[in-house]
């Protein structure tokens, strides 16, 4: 019995995820036909395609409750995750991260590791549900009315409360993007004291602007975004920057959203050193008036903003041509008497 009961719930879990991601792609029509064009679908076939993707989803959602056609369900499943699976990876393999919007506005995330990861765990899932519906065919037939009942409405309750948790992340990213264009003048001014902020790193450990502020050192805050292609080719050119530099400054790639995802960007991208961090939000972003990335900001060794925000990656090696400047000994005057000599 306890087998029949798993080879259920399974169903009802791969039924949750795709009546998810079919709701989420219907309601968000323009993210849907966006990224359906990122992931290489010919321009004239984009229509067809963001209209049909939904609703071939939600026909394998209802299909994995039926009896008799749920192996069929859990076939289609499995075709169109692996389908799915090899786009990621071929774009992967080019350099490219365009959002997934897998269920719409509330997974806009650039694709990576994560998203891999996400689709082999679903990939088992629905051979597991083919095998067993090969095996328990009459499922839900069989079981207690009350226990199947009940598993189904759990996940209906498991479906809306991760739909709620999906809103309140749109919604969250939608406030800070209204927050950043209602922010005034760019940047903090010259001289103010630099806010203080938690980055992430992939072991969840927190990294302040206290914790930065080290010695002597000025430290720069570089933000980044995973699916910016300026912000890789100038993650590509840091290391060599940060050589040059020396112990006059300490940098710090920051971006936003999933920091396992963020550090294997930084690895991916030759960060090398360099910490690949994320904020919690838009938490620095909005602290230090950041509108774009690649943006930097540099933040001098007493803890106050020693310039105007660098936007573009000319103005950030400029930036850094500035910090490094700023630490050269200054020559001695002329009407100064050199150490160890005397009048």
């Amino acid at each position: 019995m306890l087998i029949e009961y798993g080879v259920w719930v399974a169903r009802l879990v791969l039924c949750v995820v795709f009546g998810l991601s079919a709701w989420g792609k219907l309601a968000d029509r323009s993210a849907t036909r966006q990224a359906v064009g990122d992931f290489g679908v010919p321009l004239r076939w984009v229509p067809v395609v963001a209209w049909g993707l939904p609703i071939a989803e939600a026909m394998i959602a209802v299909a994995l409750l039926l009896p008799r056609v749920s192996g069929l369900a859990a076939v289609a499943a499995l075709l169109l995750l692996a389908v799915f699976t090899a786009a990621i990876l071929r774009l992967l393999r080019r350099g490219e991260r365009p959002s997934c919007s897998c269920f719409g506005a509330v997974s806009a995330m650039p694709i990576g590791p994560k998203t891999l990861a996400r689709n082999g765990v679903l990939l088992v899932l629905a051979a597991a549900v083919g095998v067993g519906a090969l095996t328990h065919p009459r499922l839900p037939m069989g079981l207690p009315a009350d226990n199947a009942v009940g598993c189904a409405v759990v996940a209906a309750l498991a479906a809306m409360l991760a739909w709620l948790a999906g809103q309140l992340r749109a919604l969250r990213r939608r406030v800070d993007e209204q927050a950043l264009s209602t922010l005034g003048a760019e940047g903090l001014p010259v001289g103010s004291v630099a806010p203080e902020f938690e980055l992430l790193d992939a072991r969840d450990g927190k990294t302040t602007l206290e914790g930065l502020l080290t010695g002597d050192r000025s430290v720069l805050l570089v933000f980044v975004h995973p699916g910016c292609d300026l912000c890789a080719a100038l993650a590509r050119e840091l290391p060599r920057w940060h050589a040059r530099t020396g112990d006059a400054l300490t940098i710090v790639a920051v971006g936003n959203g999933d920091a396992v995802e963020q550090a294997a960007w930084g690895i991916e991208n030759g960060l090398g050193e360099i910490p690949s961090l994320v904020q919690q939000g838009n938490e620095a972003a909005l602290r230090y008036r950041v509108r774009g990335t690649p943006s930097a900001v540099l933040i001098d060794p007493d803890g106050r903003v020693a310039a105007p925000v660098a936007r573009g990656g000319i103005a950030i090696r400029e930036l850094i041509r500035t910090a490094k400047a700023a630490r050269r000994p200054r020559p001695p005057e002329r009407n100064e008497t050199p150490a160890g000599i005397s009048r």
